[in-house]
């Protein structure tokens, strides 16, 4: 087991994990995909266990169904566990990354590789770009 400092939520049962600097709006854009029907993982950390040839997700026990918002505080939200990992964003500063990647990249653990990708958390269209990727992601392996 591998615990990160993060957050990840769910989306049609595929676990979507978000990294960055503290600051960067990670909890801001989990809560903006959970307004759009998106399921609370993890806030703040995320366990990341290897199973089955799966990378699982859920939150520590003792912060499992909590969730940060600024200005307001720690708020219950129901949460999933156990969620198999699909995608990886990489949250970056709004105007800091190129317009075409020179590369794909991808998060490797225990012999399982997952796409990742940078994003720029605080656009308006992130939401809709996480949902996209993981819709063209399902199309190129169906069987995942």
């Amino acid at each position: 087991m591998v615990r990160l400092h993060a957050s990840a939520v769910s989306i049609g049962g595929k676990a979507v994990l978000l990294r960055g600097p503290s600051g960067i709006g990670k909890s801001d854009l989990a809560l903006r995909l959970i307004d759009e029907g998106a399921e609370l993982v993890a806030d703040d950390y995320v366990e990341l266990t290897v199973t089955e040839g799966h990378i699982l997700l859920q939150a520590p026990k003792n912060i499992q169904g909590k969730m940060e918002m600024r200005g307001i505080g720690l708020i219950d939200r129901p949460f999933a566990k156990n969620v198999p990992l699909k995608l990886v964003c990489d949250l970056v500063v709004t105007g800091s990354m190129d317009r075409f990647p020179e590369k794909e990249s991808h998060l490797h653990m225990e012999g399982i590789t997952v796409p990742l990708f940078q994003l720029e958390g605080q656009l308006a269209s992130a939401p809709a770009k996480i949902r996209m990727l993981l819709t063209l992601l399902s199309e190129e392996s169906p069987s995942k």
